[in-house]
């Protein structure tokens, strides 16, 4: 059978778009799970402030890696796209629309953690900083760790790697990759989260689409992060919130 090899413009976006999406993703990842990585913090420091720093150190890889690096990619590979092409932007008009859906999804969002993060199965992975006792600094500090790592990761896939195909292949398909490249990066974090995936990937790829920026994802991802975190660190029966 003879194929067509030839590049169309679209082909060159959609190749390398999702090509380096994953490349980044997938960098981010190794060094997240990286054993070496991590006992390199925990042997220089002692076990509470090496889970601290490693913490912290996945948080700022991911958001250099999900958000700024493939920006300077991207800007290279495609001079045509600016920021709010990608939907980093607060100009498309619908700033309103995007305060409704925030406000509507961010409570929902805390209605159903507050039950979701009390669970025995939840202590065991959050808050991720291993830490007995945690002052006013220390929240600070781990909530806004996930504020910049989630917005690389917003940037990333639902702007970076959504945005670019809607134009090159139409909605659904680019919802289809976006939605499957989000559900997979879900699989090492148990069947709950896997098959919540999906739904919430579709989800956030039309709210997206319907206002034209990340910020809608963007803030109910940092409130279920954040909702998860901190409702299970004050129900953990081995920590607690000191002044």
């Amino acid at each position: 059978m003879q194929y067509d090899l030839s590049w169309s413009s679209n082909d060159f976006t959609t190749f390398w778009v999702i090509l380096l999406s994953t490349f980044f993703f997938s960098v981010y990842w190794f060094i997240f799970v990286s054993e070496r990585i991590k006992q390199g913090f925990y042997a220089k420091y002692e076990a509470e402030k090496a889970s601290e720093k490693h913490v912290l150190f996945t948080k700022a890889s991911g958001f250099i890696l999900m958000g700024v690096l493939p920006f300077l990619v991207f800007m290279y590979l495609f001079p045509k796209y600016s920021l709010a092409d990608y939907g980093i932007s607060f100009s498309k008009g619908t700033n309103l629309l995007s305060l409704k859906w925030i406000a509507f999804l961010c409570t929902l969002v805390l209605i159903l953690n507050w039950f979701a993060a009390r669970r025995e199965k939840t202590f065991s992975m959050y808050p991720q900083m291993r830490i007995k006792e945690w002052d006013t600094r220390l929240i600070l500090t781990y909530s806004m760790g996930w504020v910049l790592y989630l917005f690389g990761y917003e940037a990333l896939f639902r702007g970076y790697l959504f945005f670019p195909l809607v134009e090159t292949m139409g909605v659904w398909p680019a919802i289809a990759v976006n939605t499957a490249l989000y559900s997979a990066t879900h699989i090492p974090k148990g069947m709950d989260e896997t098959i919540g995936a999906p739904i919430l990937g579709v989800i956030l790829c039309l709210i997206t689409l319907q206002t034209g920026t990340i910020w809608v994802a963007f803030a109910v991802h940092v409130a279920l992060a954040l909702s998860n975190s901190l409702i299970a660190l004050k129900f953990h029966p081995e920590m607690k919130i000191v002044r």
